[in-house]
């Protein structure tokens, strides 16, 4: 597993975790940073779920708080886990309603970009779709699938989940939307995404499995869900025949360099 240089903050005797107030100012920023580009561009899921968690503006939110809105909604919790977990782990907790949740916040010269999920990726990019029943209930099933599966099946499983939980887009009434928390944590990606320059295609489960990525650079491509209850409908599918057969069919040529050594 790679190593990273973030350490999670414990909670003390109450559950409560001490953030220093240099970390309180870095979540003020990225989140109001991010509230001013949302509107128009996030789905309405998204914001509905962003307005029930009241996230604070001016503070780290503590787990507690988030958890009371996720059970009340969905029946979800998030869970404090280390910088970077296990694939076990990871679908374990999803398996159980549990989202984790690294108790850490990046540093302000990290503040565009760092490859390790963060609190601030994991709560506000996530969290507010965790509200969704749709959306919890395909993670919910991702989670369990995920823990029956092999390893080889898990990295094109993990496709499927960088192609819509992170960087998913889907088209409402209103337009096309974003509903990735890896794009809605992402000042830059926010952007991008929507614009001319990347590819966008209708999404399709067994191409999403089949596409290479790299977690280092904006994406070239991205997945476009005819509405959000597709996810609903996809969790209702026969996803591990779909992984069997990206698996024969093999990955596509990727749309990106490769990585420099």
């Amino acid at each position: 597993m790679k190593t990273t240089r973030y350490v999670a903050r414990e909670p003390d005797a109450e559950g409560i975790i001490h953030y220093p107030d240099s970390e309180h100012a870095v979540w003020n920023t990225l989140i109001e940073r991010q509230l001013k580009l949302l509107p128009g561009r996030a789905c309405d899921e998204y914001l509905d779920g962003l307005d029930q968690l009241a996230l604070p503006n001016d503070r780290v939110p503590q787990l507690g708080e988030v958890n009371r809105v996720l059970e009340r909604t969905t029946g979800w919790q998030v869970a404090r886990v280390p910088a970077l977990i296990p694939f076990q782990t990871f679908f374990e907790l999803l398996a159980s309603k549990r989202f984790p949740v690294a108790t850490f916040i990046r540093t302000p010269e990290e503040l565009d970009y760092l490859q390790e999920p963060d609190i601030f990726h994991e709560i506000f990019g996530h969290c507010p779709l965790l509200t969704n029943p749709w959306f919890a209930e395909f993670t919910h099933t991702y989670g369990q699938l995920g823990l029956a599966a092999s390893k080889e099946e898990r990295v094109y499983l993990a496709r499927l989940y960088w192609m819509t939980v992170e960087f998913g887009l889907v088209d409402t009434p209103a337009g096309r939307r974003i509903y990735g928390g890896g794009i809605l944590s992402s000042p830059k990606e926010t952007l991008y995404s929507l614009s001319s320059e990347p590819e966008q295609q209708a999404f399709d489960p067994l191409e999403a499995m089949r596409t290479p990525y790299r977690i280092d650079i904006l994406q070239p491509l991205y997945f476009v869900l005819p509405d959000l209850h597709r996810l609903f409908e996809l969790a209702r599918e026969d996803i591990m025949a779909l992984v069997r057969q990206a698996m024969r069919l093999g990955l596509h040529q990727p749309k990106f360099p490769p990585k420099a050594a």
